[in-house]
Formats: C-alpha cells, sequence, structure tokens
C-alpha cells in the first residue's frame, strides 16, 4: 500500500479541481427566480460558505458540502484534509459543526478496499477532533478516487458571520500561510524535497475552529475560508458582497517561505491561471508576479477576517495565544474602479 501514489490515480488536486469562478457562474445563471424560503437567511443569493436556516428561537442550522480528487498520496492523511476542508465552511461562519456523512468515489478495480479504509479513517479522525461525528454516507463505483462530506452544524445568529458584510475601515487578517496549491504540486510532479513533504498537510489538517471564537466579537465583521479561489478570489466575493474595495500589502501576507524555491522550478497550479483569468479584471497588482501566490488554489486554507479597528487589538491577542499570525493584511476601502488593489 505504502508503493501507491494516490495523486497519481486523478487529474487535479484537492481544491484545484474546482470549477472556476467565471463558468461556474456561468452553470449557476437562470432565467427562473429563485424560491424564496422565509426560514433560509444565507442561500442561493448570495456567495456565502454555507447555507443558514432559521429555526424561530435564535438559532440556526448550518449546511455544507465539499469533496475532491486527493491532493497528497497518503490515504489517510487525504482523508483528514477532506474532511478539515468539508467542516471549515461551518466554522467559517462561526457555527459548531454537529454531524457529517461521508461523500465517497473509489475505483474499485484499481485501488484496494484497504486504501479505500485508510481514507474513511482519516476522514473519521477529524470529525472526531471537530465534534462532529461521522454517521453514514453514500459511495460510488468511480474513475478517480473522489472524498469529502456533507456537514450540518448549529449556530447562534447573534454570532452568525458572512461574507458579504465586511463595513469600511475593516482590517484584513488571513490565518493560514498561502501555498499550499504550489507544494502539492511540486509534490504531485516528484519535485519537492523530503524535508517540505508535510509542511502544507500539517496546514491542511489544521482545523479552523478559531472561527467559533472570532464569530462571538462584535467587532469581527465578516469572515470566509480561502480554498480553490486563492486569497484574490474569496476577497472578491467578499468586496462584491459588501460593496466595497480592497487594498493589500503584499509583504504582509503570510506565505510559506519554501514556495518561493518551487515556483522557480515552475510548479504552479493549472488552477492559478484558470482563477486570474476568472477574476483579475477586478484587481490591479503592482506586480504582475503576485498572482502566482494570491491566485493559489488552497486546499483546506485559513480564514479571511474583516475586523474593526476597534477590535483589532482583541483579534490579534487571541490570533497570538492560538500560533496565528497576528499582522494585518490589508484593509476595506470605499467602493473604487477595482475591487482589491495589491501594493
Amino acid at each position: 500500500m505504502n508503493e501507491i501514489k494516490l495523486t497519481a490515480f486523478s487529474h487535479g488536486a484537492g481544491c484545484g479541481c474546482k470549477i472556476s469562478p467565471a463558468i461556474l457562474s456561468e452553470m449557476l445563471q437562470t432565467d427562473n427566480p429563485f424560491a424564496q424560503y422565509q426560514n433560509i437567511i444565507v442561500g442561493n443569493s448570495t456567495k456565502d460558505d454555507a447555507a443558514v436556516y432559521d429555526m424561530g428561537d435564535g438559532t440556526g442550522i448550518i449546511t455544507t458540502t465539499d469533496f475532491f480528487m486527493p491532493i497528497v498520496d497518503d490515504p489517510f492523511t487525504f482523508g483528514q484534509i477532506a474532511a478539515t476542508n468539508a467542516i471549515s465552511d461551518i466554522f467559517a461562519m462561526g457555527g459548531q459543526p454537529i454531524m457529517a456523512i461521508a461523500i465517497f468515489g473509489w475505483p474499485i478495480e484499481k485501488l484496494s478496499t484497504e486504501i479505500a479504509r485508510q481514507v474513511l479513517a482519516g476522514g473519521r479522525e477529524v470529525c472526531l477532533r471537530a465534534g462532529s461525528p461521522l454517521v453514514g454516507g453514500h459511495s460510488i463505483d468511480s474513475p478517480e478516487p473522489i472524498f469529502g462530506l456533507a456537514v450540518t452544524g448549529r449556530i447562534d445568529l447573534k454570532h452568525l458571520k458572512r461574507n458579504d458584510t465586511a463595513t469600511e475601515g475593516c482590517k484584513l487578517y488571513l490565518t493560514k500561510p498561502l501555498g499550499v496549491g504550489i507544494l502539492a504540486t511540486a509534490e504531485k510532479k516528484g519535485n519537492i524535497s523530503p524535508a517540505h513533504v508535510g509542511i502544507a498537510a500539517k496546514s491542511m489538517t489544521t482545523l479552523n475552529a478559531i472561527g467559533r471564537d472570532l464569530s462571538k466579537m462584535e467587532g469581527v465583521k465578516a469572515m470566509t475560508d480561502v480554498t480553490g479561489f486563492g486569497l484574490l478570489g474569496h476577497l472578491v466575493e467578499m468586496c462584491e458582497g459588501s460593496n466595497l474595495s480592497a487594498e493589500i500589502d503584499y509583504a504582509k501576507v503570510p506565505v510559506f517561505k519554501e514556495v518561493h524555491l518551487y515556483l522557480e522550478q515552475g510548479n504552479v497550479p493549472g488552477g492559478t491561471y484558470r482563477n486570474w483569468s476568472s477574476y483579475g479584471h477586478h484587481v490591479r497588482l503592482k506586480d504582475d508576479s503576485f498572482k502566482e501566490i494570491l491566485c493559489d488554489p488552497q486546499t483546506s486554507g485559513g480564514l479571511l477576517v474583516a475586523v474593526e479597528k476597534s477590535a483589532q487589538e482583541e483579534v490579534e491577542k487571541l490570533f497570538r495565544e492560538n500560533g496565528i499570525v497576528s499582522e494585518a493584511i490589508g484593509e476595506m476601502r470605499p467602493k473604487a474602479e477595482y475591487m482589491v488593489e495589491v501594493d
């Protein structure tokens, strides 16, 4: 089993498999009006992380799903990453995951049941850590291995955080370094140094549970997780929904220090360029090379958090206590020609 390279059985990797924002937007277009349901307070009308149902007693149910093909070769780690990524949408809205069901596709003629068992075990381990038991699921025989979760969470609605509620002057923070897609591409190509193999996996299996604490802070105005569309893609969505623009200081954006070595070797995921093609017209970059980091598809990336200046000290203290870089990377500004400007 140790000789199997799981990534060799899929054409994509992790959230790099996601359909580009532009193509997805075309797919979702319809001439039919969306049905309106009184209790659904977050749904099709926004580009938020998950849907939210108002229970009528001050609490809400959050529901989301996420799945993809292997981004690492080790089956247990793949299961962990896929589960961490799926659960992240609940944390990104400030909720607590309460249960999950598996989405599982397996090429049964190519890969053994033992490898499949390890993938599921990895997912189960993360669900246990998150307090969200894996209670069932659905499986199919598929040409490529696929794993993910549909997750249900709960939220006190007064703490609900969305991605379209940032306010002018909010400082922007990112809770995990960028570069996962680049490191994963180098690993899939066999270019990565043995000393660097576990760096991305450690980040991708770290739960964004800090979202629960951030949601309770009144000065945290908006929150989303950064995944396949890259930092710029998810920031554009935040700007669009909030009717604002943003300015980013590139030098302050956290990035895995090993990434630049692999960029020099040309280990850029195809998803990077698909991302830029989708939303690059909304962005002004001081240096065109910035997009290789800022559009890098993140799998199980960190939280992008918009914080009022009055709450910066409180938020930065929480970040330091949790070993997270506490420096703001930018600020929300009045709506301008570009949604995002990077200097």
